[in-house]
């Protein structure tokens, strides 16, 4: 993981790269205001002291690689050397780097020092040396070195090796070295209790390991080579990918370090996951051709993704046959073991299908023909629905206007989020008491309801925070993320208390739940929420319990003695 600044859409920034992990995603929006831009493909978050702080937090481990412009106004400035110890989380104040001439006034104020002193703590480390241009240029040759004017030290970043070496260059002159190794308190110790002499693995749901020990520097170091290894400030535990490779080779790990390895696991779902392209020799990529074709035929970004995914699952099950030679009994075959070993739902297999099946027949340019593969039987699976009054409930709960605003868009008129995120100003028809949603999901534009009270509150949305081009507008005038209004939905559910698993798309649900309810008929309930076929509609037949109490059982017309 890269931080550097940048300026975007006028505003300073400090811009986060890493590989794309939904588990460093969900950290890094922690931090406020964190945004995805589309135009430099990267995460940022803001330029201030808070974010810079929490970003170090996070990511002991990330990497600078151009110091911000604006160093002095982001770091608090460094408390007296005495206090450093008992304030392991002071940072001390970062000043742009002097020229060659500016260090020598600096220094000719500094009182002539006789001793090396060397402090080291967790993120920093403290040097205060006599004056003398060699051992300057040594300590200049590190990255973000600072001098800090008011303490008279050379602050250095302790990431990497660098205590060793300034250590191992000052070790002919005894330098006086004080070490401050902050004690890190674990979290929820009745789950993750471990001593010092053993090495803690918890395989969370096949998805992440989480590995729990003391403070070993030599085990940490070959922890971090690990790839999209991270530091998981919350629960205090190093987490890496979940890959039976990444296991054996922490498992070495622990019995060259002299500790006792412990394995437990949280395993959540019946549903293996597919093996982690770690543990695949030779792994193959999707082809481009497969990629642009799919952009070519304008499919979703979502869509995009899922066939890249299912369709590397498919030509890495058969890595030693070009995928222009896999027959098809070798696709039966890897249906049957999606479903017989990887326990699969329906909807996967489907879509594994699809990915297939696009590949032979619009990649390729093949017939278009009848595979000899069974679809699954979909499964009746009923959506999750909120009462009227848990709708009134989080809807109370959420007090910014804004987000209270999305949120009543949204179930008002039964959009996907996608469709909400896309709406622009001019799509809101107060005359017809309309909502336009263009080119929504299968391509298709409709309209459905405006609510008086959802024009109320749009108007003072609209009044107060002034959108220009998209209805609902990040700060800089981009579209709003669908995460961010998750996150929206998610804080004012925990208010509320409610214990349903609710997204988003609950509200869409509930929508047209409530409007069956009310004795709406169910065709124009299809057309409001842009369903091709009846058929999807009818499952909200199977969810109201509205009107129950006046069908008699036929029973009860029978004489029976």
């Amino acid at each position: 993981m890269k931080a550097s600044n940048i300026t975007h859409h006028n505003e300073l920034r400090i811009r986060v790269d890493f590989p794309y992990n939904q588990e460093l995603v969900s950290q890094l929006k922690k931090i406020p205001d964190t945004r995805w831009s589309q135009s430099i493909k990267a995460w940022h978050v803001p330029y201030t002291q808070e974010a810079f702080g929490q970003l170090k937090a996070l990511f002991p481990e990330v990497e600078y690689t151009s110091l911000p412009d604006a160093a002095p106004r982001l770091i608090k400035k460094l408390k007296p050397t005495e206090q450093i110890g008992a304030h392991l989380e002071v940072v001390p104040r970062l000043e742009t780097k002097p020229n060659r001439e500016q260090i020598g006034v600096r220094l000719e104020v500094v009182p002539r020092l006789k001793n090396i002193s060397i402090e080291i703590t967790g993120k920093h480390i403290f040097i205060k040396i006599p004056k003398n241009e060699v051992d300057i240029q040594f300590i200049r040759s590190f990255k973000f070195v600072q001098w800090d004017s008011i303490n008279y030290c050379w602050v250095i970043p302790n990431y990497h090796n660098h205590a060793d070496k300034i250590k191992a260059y000052f070790q002919s002159r005894n330098p006086e070295i004080t070490e401050y190794i902050p004690v890190v308190e674990k979290t929820n110790p009745a789950e993750h209790t471990f001593s010092k002499n053993e090495l803690l693995v918890v395989n969370q749901s096949n998805r992440v390991l989480k590995l729990f020990f003391s403070y070993n520097k030599e085990l940490l170091a070959e922890i971090k080579k690990i790839p999209l290894s991270r530091w998981n400030a919350d629960e205090h535990c190093w987490v890496i990918p979940h890959s039976e490779k990444f296991l054996g080779e922490v498992k070495q790990l622990a019995s060259r370090n002299g500790l006792e390895f412990i394995y437990r696991e949280e395993i959540k779902g019946k549903i293996k996951p597919r093996t982690s392209r770690h543990d695949i020799a030779n792994f193959r990529e999707c082809p481009p051709e497969y990629i642009a074709k799919l952009k070519e035929l304008r499919y979703s970004q979502n869509t995009l993704e899922t066939y890249k995914h299912m369709f590397e699952e498919f030509i890495n099950h058969f890595s030693e046959t070009e995928p222009e030679n896999i027959t098809d009994e070798m696709i039966i075959d890897f249906l049957r073991y999606l479903v017989n070993e990887r326990n699969i739902s329906g909807s996967y297999q489907n879509q594994s299908i699809n990915s297939i099946k696009f590949f032979y027949e619009r990649v390729l340019g093949g017939q278009r023909k009848i595979y000899t593969i069974d679809r699954p039987r979909k499964e009746k699976i009923l959506p999750e629905v909120l009462s009227e009054e848990e709708v009134v409930k989080i809807l109370n709960a959420t007090e910014n206007l804004k987000h209270k605003a999305i949120l009543m868009t949204i179930y008002s008129a039964g959009l996907r989020v996608s469709e909400l995120t896309n709406l622009r100003i001019k799509d809101i028809d107060s005359g017809r008491m309309q909502i336009r949603v263009e080119q929504a999901k299968g391509k298709k534009d409709r309209y459905t309801l405006l609510g008086e009270k959802t024009l109320d509150i749009l108007r003072k949305y609209v009044s107060a925070y002034k959108p220009k081009e998209w209805l609902f507008e990040s700060r800089v005038g981009e579209q709003y993320g669908s995460r961010t209004i998750q996150e929206i939905l998610k804080k004012s559910v925990e208010k509320v208390g409610l214990k349903k698993r609710i997204t988003v798309h609950t509200l869409r649900h509930s929508f047209a739940t409530h409007l069956l309810e009310a004795g709406t008929d169910i065709r124009y309930i299809q057309s409001l929420l842009g369903h091709s076929s009846g058929k999807t509609t009818e499952i909200y037949t199977h969810i109201t319990t509205k009107g129950f109490e006046r069908i008699k059982s036929p029973l009860d017309k029978l004489e029976i003695k």
